[in-house]
């Protein structure tokens, strides 16, 4: 599978409402990002469904006449808008939203018993934090694999201990899997991940402020 460089987070906690979480991903796909996961670690499930169906109403696949517009109004080519949309953790709720997959950590649900989900064609990825971790789930139906916290970040309550580049660097040589680096990932130091091995890098704080100048800024850096 080929995944983007840039693999924008949209987590619900940075934006005050719906509506602008919305155009905060509106912004990004403006912007290139063709990859985009909804997280919300804090609303109920209703919540959380009513948000994820709105952001795939607003962001629909390929060929579609929103789709269309969106182009029309930004310039971008046709490639830039068939946007893959990820569910954090909810299986469930990845099929009700007509998500393109799940990505689960290490305390959700096995990869095997989410795969049975959401069947052999949806994405799945899988959190990883050190060797061990990474070496179990290359052996699962995953098809990209993440590694971090890179650096340190605020984005997470407890974050689990920082790898570092060298933590990407041997997980690198651990799988032939594409490898998604997350945490703390600026447009400052992007490119060092990326020449440590990652395919991708996660990121969800040095997005928020100005989405769509911001994701162009991290295409230009990552190539």
């Amino acid at each position: 599978m080929n995944i983007p460089r840039l693999y924008a987070i949209l987590d619900a906690h940075f934006f005050q409402d719906t509506n602008s979480m919305l155009a905060a991903a509106q912004q990004l796909v403006a912007g290139g990002c063709a990859l985009l996961q909804y997280r919300n670690k804090s609303a109920n499930a209703r919540v959380m469904l009513e948000q994820a169906r709105e952001l795939r109403r607003l962001l629909p696949r390929q060929g579609n006449s929103c789709v269309s517009q969106i182009r029309r109004d930004t310039g971008h080519s046709a490639s830039n808008f068939n946007v893959r949309l990820i569910m954090n953790d909810r299986a469930d709720l990845c099929l009700a939203a007509d998500f393109d997959g799940v990505h689960v950590g290490q305390d959700d649900l096995s990869p095997i018993s989410v795969r049975t989900i959401i069947g052999p064609d949806q994405w799945l990825g899988v959190s990883t934090h050190n060797p061990e971790q990474l070496r179990e789930a290359d052996l699962t139906s995953a098809d990209y694999l993440a590694i971090g916290p890179v650096f340190a970040t605020s984005s997470k309550e407890k974050p689990d201990p920082v790898v570092g580049l060298e933590g990407v660097r041997r997980a690198r040589t651990l799988t032939r899997k594409p490898l998604v680096a997350i945490g703390g990932i600026t447009r400052g130091n992007a490119a060092s991940v990326i020449e440590a091995g990652a395919d991708s890098v996660a990121v969800i704080s040095d997005l928020i402020r100005e989405p769509r100048r911001s994701a162009e800024e991290f295409f230009r850096i990552l190539g």
